[in-house]
């Protein structure tokens, strides 16, 4: 997507600042009464076998920390209370009864929800337990660069109807963590063609890394940083689309959903805007041991959702078992699946607890 003129619906502006008011704004995409599920397909919203391994997570916390007289739950970016509401339901009654669940998202409160669930803009401080986000950073604003002519690393400024231009060479916090965790740096391969067809030489454009785009994980590094924080003790868990520095996309991920479908990413209101998470930088961000990243396959796994088939003997013993157990391996098999769902990265960060997942096993 390479940088182009600014529209006429509106200035050009830095990416995050677009992002931050078509998302939450009082207009914004998620200010809407349909909610994320009405656009996009999460874990949540594949099976409710997600919330039961999550509330295995948080007996295995719960484990870990002694079972305490009261044990926190937090759900960052709740949507509409789909995983809290979850969570809740597939807990022990013993459990449950000591569990203080609190959903953090910026829309209102939905209509029904289980009056357990405390509904809050921020997370509570001193928190014991675990807090579970799930696709929250990735909707995190955050700013984007390309790098322009001569090879100068530039912000992408881009106006209200989605066309972008160049603007000014990137400097100060942003140019470091690009230089850490994401350089775009002269020589790099050119992943379109740049290489001449006789000769076997680089390009110019090529040669200057032209047309290579990052997105700037510094804000989300700092809201994980700021969210691990809320911990007294416990476990907090980020789930997302990922990728780790051995991996980065050439171009960027930054893309739009609208209705199921993926679109154009314009700051307008209309649809949501989301790029992929350098989860990596997010747990160096926090300076604490025991961080480790992992495939959801492999974490569903270690919490006993393998995706395995029922038995045949059960379908002659008990056909509407196996027929419910059939169904349920399905949903698994969707939660695990290489390629879908199964590639989401987990990034688990402990606060004075153990690793309380099992060996995951083979991803």
């Amino acid at each position: 997507m390479t940088a182009t003129a600014a529209g006429a619906h509106g200035g050009p502006r830095g990416w995050r600042a677009a992002t931050r008011a078509a998302l939450y704004g009082p207009d914004g995409f998620y200010r809407r009464p349909e909610g994320p599920a009405g656009h996009f397909r999460t874990s949540v919203h594949a099976s409710p076998l997600f919330a039961g391994a999550v509330a295995r997570l948080l007996c295995r916390v719960d484990e870990a920390l002694g079972r305490p007289a009261v044990l926190d739950f937090v759900d960052m970016a709740a949507g509409r209370g789909e995983l809290a509401a979850g969570v809740l339901a597939a807990l022990p009654a013993d459990v449950a009864a000591r569990t203080r669940t609190y959903a953090v998202e910026l829309a209102g409160r939905p209509g029904g929800l289980d009056r357990r669930i405390e509904w809050r803009a921020e997370p509570p401080e001193r928190i014991t337990g675990l807090l579970f986000a799930n696709e929250w950073l990735d909707n995190v604003p955050l700013e984007v660069a390309e790098v322009g002519p001569a090879g100068v690393l530039r912000l992408v400024l881009v106006a209200d109807d989605g066309t972008e231009r160049l603007g000014p060479p990137l400097t100060g916090p942003e140019a470091k963590w690009l230089a850490r965790w994401w350089p775009l740096t002269a020589g790099r391969p050119s992943w379109g063609g740049g290489e001449a067809a006789a000769g076997g030489e680089a390009a110019p454009e090529a040669a200057s890394g032209v047309g290579l785009r990052a997105e700037i994980g510094l804000p989300r590094d700092l809201a994980w940083a700021s969210a691990v924080g809320t911990l007294a003790r416990g476990l907090a868990v980020a789930v997302d689309y990922a990728h780790t520095a051995d991996a980065r996309p050439p171009f960027g991920t930054l893309t739009g959903f609208r209705e199921g479908r993926e679109t154009a990413p314009v700051p307008d209101g209309s649809c949501d805007i989301t790029a992929h998470v350098a989860l990596d930088a997010c747990a160096a961000a926090c300076a604490l041991p025991g961080a480790r990243l992992l495939p959801q396959r492999a974490a569903l796994r270690a919490l006993g959702l393998t995706g395995s088939r029922p038995p045949l003997t059960l379908a002659s013993a008990d056909p509407s078992g196996y027929v419910r157990a059939l169904a349920a391996s399905s949903e698994a098999v969707e939660l695990v699946a290489p390629g879908g769902l199964g590639d989401f990265g987990w990034l688990l960060q402990p606060v004075g607890i153990p690793d309380v997942l099992a060996a995951p096993g083979p991803a």
